[in-house]
């Protein structure tokens, strides 16, 4: 008797249910941007491209702590986002959108590779490099890393391509927010031409520092509102 009792309430905590997990995951994309705002104003203002060698220096080992600190809030972001990816291919595929999904699962994938790129080269710099007195290399990962951002903006903008005419197909989304999510995709993708040599639209401008990646967290929050809105499915999967 009271193995079978035990047995019950196992498998009617809430804990134990498939809509519980994906709940949880739906709210993942929530979870990376906190966690991605938490690193952003950890990790402080990165130098320029071509910053002289003792700007870099103070940067990246008087700020040492910080900056590892915030290579572990942005592996969190990281982990959210391939969470929140998931969540949002199988929303997709629920609905008859298996496509938008694959293509969300891609997206994502690469964009973590290079979010985790980023971190790796911030971490190694501050956690070393800067202090070993090879002021080439140091110069020359701060600049690669302000190249990868914008190279970031190509699989980020799809991202928001794959969720957004994913909604749109399956009727998640008016006409109006699909359109505003098409303006997403391509304010995202202007990211990829910051390449001038100084100002708003150079690699290290606001643009490419602020405003894009502004836009593509509010992009998250609208999903994440479709995924919530949803009810969760009952699945084995999850």
């Amino acid at each position: 008797m009271s193995t079978s009792t035990t047995a019950m309430r196992v498998s009617t905590n809430v804990y134990s249910t498939g809509a519980f997990w994906e709940r949880l995951w739906r709210l993942s994309g929530i979870n990376f941007i906190v966690f991605f705002i938490a690193a952003y104003v950890t990790y402080g203002y990165q130098p320029q491209i071509g910053a002289p060698v003792d700007t870099l220096v103070a940067f990246y080992s008087g700020d040492r702590i910080r900056i590892l600190i915030a290579a572990v809030l942005s592996g969190m972001a990281v982990l959210n986002l391939m969470w929140f990816a998931a969540a949002l291919r199988t929303t997709l595929a629920d609905v008859g959108q298996d496509g938008w999904g694959s293509a969300a699962t891609a997206s994502s994938a690469v964009f973590g590779a290079l979010f985790l790129l980023l971190i790796t080269v911030g971490a190694a710099l501050a956690y070393s490099i800067a202090s070993s007195g090879n002021t080439a290399v140091t110069s020359g990962l701060n600049d690669f890393a302000w190249a990868s951002v914008v190279l970031s903006s190509f699989p980020r903008a799809m991202l928001i391509m794959a969720g957004t005419f994913g909604f749109w197909r399956a009727g998640l989304i008016s006409k109006a927010l699909f359109a505003a999510g098409i303006a997403t995709v391509v304010l995202v993708l202007l990211g990829g031409t910051t390449w001038l040599s100084g100002g708003f639209w150079s690699p290290d401008g606001v643009y490419s520092r602020f405003v894009s990646p502004l836009i593509g967290l509010v992009w998250v929050v609208v999903a994440s509102g479709v995924l919530l809105g949803r009810s969760p499915d009952a699945r084995a999967a999850w």
